[in-house]
């Protein structure tokens, strides 16, 4: 099986609770990614039939040998797969990750797939993706799509939402001129 990390990326972040718990976009529809992918809507259809959110892998940096946490729910939307996850807290790495998502400083989500139908759209210069085997989903420092970014941030204690908001703002404006 070959897993194409990063694909399509999006992190956006509900709220990161105090008990690992996080929600976001594991991958967000008809965006073309620094790699020349597109993921099409219903991509993960079957794939989510067949692998149920606790079969598929939550990983740091793609790491096969660095699992940080378990997925409890995938959903197909509109937008994108939503997604929700457990960080695994009892663990030296499991907490090192949710501190950094807790204060901005990881915010990037990326799939690791088997492509089981695509097709070129030369027209946008980019690979289509209509059905995908959804194998893993990691959190990692640099998504291949460069606008996956925390929009908001909930922790109890410490709301880092006011400065997440700030950041992303600024960054958009930057973008744009």
């Amino acid at each position: 099986m070959r897993n194409k990390p990063g694909a399509v990326i999006e992190l956006d972040i509900k709220a990161i609770g105090d008990d690992g718990t996080f929600s976001g976009y594991a991958s967000v529809f008809n965006v073309k990614d620094r790699g020349g992918d597109i993921v099409m809507p219903g991509a993960f259809r079957k794939s989510l039939q067949t692998y149920p959110p606790g079969k598929v892998k939550l990983l740091w940096q793609h790491a096969s040998d660095e699992p940080i946490g378990t997925w409890v729910k995938f959903e197909e939307d509109g937008r994108g797969l939503k997604a929700e996850g457990k960080i695994i807290l009892e663990t030296a790495k499991g907490r090192e990750v949710h501190a950094l998502m807790k204060a901005g400083a990881v915010d990037g989500l990326s799939i690791g797939f088997r492509t089981i139908r695509d097709e070129m759209d030369r027209q946008k210069g980019a690979r289509l993706l209509h059905e995908l085997e959804l194998r893993e989903v990691s959190i990692v420092t640099f998504p291949m799509n460069e606008d996956a970014t925390v929009t908001s941030v909930k922790n109890t204690g410490n709301d880092f939402s006011e400065l997440v908001a700030a950041i992303n703002n600024a960054t958009r404006k930057i973008k744009e001129s």
